[in-house]
């Protein structure tokens, strides 16, 4: 069995936290991360006890969400809150941070962003990132368990249509089946 890396390792913790996202617009990650140890986590939705997008639809000014708290905001406030320094640290998010987050990833003292996916990469918060020389690295998620039962599944698909075949479908159907299946794995991995 592969090993996962350190960087992969930290953007699945990510990816993982994106999936409490309460936001219907995209559910976003982050991981904060001193001395190859998680210290805190963070996903983007409303206030503890508020009203969520997701159950109420978003609160919409000027094209922007204002109910939502970003990923990285809510992974720095958890910091804040038990008193955890960020000073040092370095923080995997599932997407490039906005310009908010970036101006308060840089003034928490986070030294290195990790972002697995573009997303409106701001100009200005690229210049902020690099006038402050905080590194963001970009490392596009490898979803680890959906490789290792990737040649499984599509050994598994390629029997049942042969079966099909076999029984006399309809080759458009068989045909249909067969792209699908084609979508469905080259978006897999």
């Amino acid at each position: 069995m592969k090993r996962l890396s350190w960087d992969q390792y930290f953007m699945a913790q990510s990816h993982l936290l994106a999936n409490r996202s309460t936001c219907p617009r995209l559910a976003v990650g982050a991981t904060i991360v001193r001395d190859k140890r998680i210290i805190a986590g963070g996903y983007n939705g409303s206030i503890s006890g508020g009203i969520h997008c997701i159950d109420e639809g978003c609160y919409m000014i000027d094209g922007h969400c204002v109910r939502t708290i970003h990923a990285e905001m809510n992974a720095i406030l958890q910091c804040a809150k038990f008193g955890v320094p960020t000073q040092g640290a370095e923080i995997y998010v599932t997407h490039f941070p906005c310009l908010q987050c970036c101006k308060a990833i840089i003034q928490s003292g986070i030294k290195t962003v990790y972002y697995a996916a573009d997303y409106k990469n701001h100009p200005y918060a690229i210049e902020l990132f690099e006038s402050a020389k905080v590194k963001t690295i970009k490392v596009p998620f490898d979803n680890f368990f959906e490789q290792n039962n990737q040649q499984e599944k599509l050994e598994l698909f390629a029997d049942v249509l042969k079966k099909l075949e076999n029984a006399g479908v309809d080759e458009k159907e068989i045909r249909a089946f067969y792209e699908k299946a084609q979508s469905i794995f080259s978006n897999g991995v």
